[in-house]
């Protein structure tokens, strides 16, 4: 069983940028640009690699390998964006890594990808890159490559090295159980659960009870044996269930228009533990979004747009309109949800503005941009 974050700490700690391992201070796959160059790399690792796994890390400074850090990244369908974009698309999984320095909510972001053995090309186009095009990697460089196209097996042992440098044991899983109860969440509910006899889930959170079911908010779930971080969220419900085989999560999100709020639930995660000492992660949307009047909405829409020009002018709000900007983002998102497709770009726009003027309600605007691209995906 790898420890994920030994395995970061060995790529960085051994090795420069190579064509088995790349490094990022962060991506933006919201965007066209950032998607393009996130695909050109996951194809030009997977067919560099056809017989082992390679790497991106996230969240490092380039010059000196420093970790600060992103966001934490809750995209289970990033296997879609992949699968839509590239032929013969690997295996790709993107994990959340804790790190002790970082701050709440930061981690190191690790792209896994797996080749399926075939060249990996774009499928279609998309920003400066045209379908067909194939890319590998020159050291550390994603490359494309028109002639003597050859899947090579390079790293296979420096690969296998690395891995096996990272595996786990029973002094860093205990210290890993122990540190998330006792000091990362010492002011919450904590528990932990063991699957197996090989596999422990911890998860904390404030504790609610309504009609008789139990609700988690500021919620944060670990599968401690591979330092992974699989759940975090400071604004979403969450249900924990779980058996002896299994742990299952449905986050519930807050929506509506003005006072009349409802929490639907968005998502459900089984985590499906083996005796062979592997475990299955399955991933459903289950969302069914509110619809609304689509003349209202427009209204709505169209005072949003009206309240973001007056950020971009620097024009001070009144009241009212302070209000109206509380709840831009969730608005923004119903707007979308009901076939405003402008409402996306508008929210992308807002991003910048809102960050600068109330940090509280720009982390509201990437929790709807996260349901958004949840829902986009699937």
């Amino acid at each position: 069983m790898i420890n994920k974050r030994l395995l970061v700490k060995n790529l960085l700690a051994h090795n420069d940028e190579n064509s088995f391992y790349d490094k990022k201070r962060f991506i933006a796959i919201g965007q066209k640009e950032g998607k393009a160059k996130f695909l050109k790399h996951v194809c030009a690792l997977a067919n560099s690699n056809p017989k082992n796994n390679s790497f991106i890390v996230i969240g490092v400074e380039d010059e000196d390998n420093q970790i600060v850090g992103v966001d934490f990244f809750d995209d289970s369908k990033i296997q879609n964006l992949v699968n839509a974009y590239l032929d013969n698309p690997p295996l790709i999984s993107y994990e959340n890594i804790p790190f002790p320095h970082l701050e709440e909510g930061k981690v190191v972001g690790l792209v896994t990808i797996k080749s399926n053995g075939k060249v990996c090309a774009l499928r279609k186009n998309i920003w400066k890159y045209y379908g067909g095009m194939v890319f590998f990697r020159e050291g550390s460089i994603s490359m494309p490559k028109a002639y003597d196209i050859e899947l090579k097996d390079i790293n296979r042992d420096a690969v296998a090295k690395i891995e096996q440098h990272a595996r786990n044991n029973i002094e860093l899983t205990l210290d890993g159980v122990i540190d998330f109860i006792n000091n990362r969440h010492k002011d919450l509910e904590s528990n932990y659960k063991v699957f197996k006899e090989q596999f422990i889930v911890c998860w904390a959170g404030i504790q609610k009870k309504v009609k008789g079911d139990t609700y988690f908010s500021r919620v944060d779930i670990e599968l401690i044996n591979e330092q992974v971080k699989l759940f975090y969220s400071t604004l979403d419900e969450v249900t924990i269930s779980y058996d002896e085989h299994s742990f299952t999560t449905i986050e519930y999100v807050q929506l509506g228009l003005g006072k009349k709020q409802q929490y639907f639930p968005l998502e459900k995660v089984v985590i499906t533990f083996s005796d062979n000492g592997t475990y299955q992660i399955q991933t459903d949307l289950i969302f069914k979004p509110p619809q609304y009047d689509k003349k209202i909405l427009h209204h709505i829409l169209n005072s949003n747009n009206a309240l973001l020009r007056k950020l971009e002018k620097k024009i001070t709000l009144n009241k009212a309109e302070l209000s109206d900007l509380r709840h831009l983002p969730d608005t923004y998102l119903i707007c979308f949800l009901n076939g405003f497709d402008e409402a996306k770009d508008q929210m992308e726009n807002a991003r910048p503005l809102l960050k600068r003027h109330d940090k509280k309600i720009y982390q509201t605007m990437k929790e709807s941009l996260r349901i958004l691209r949840k829902v986009k995906y699937n």
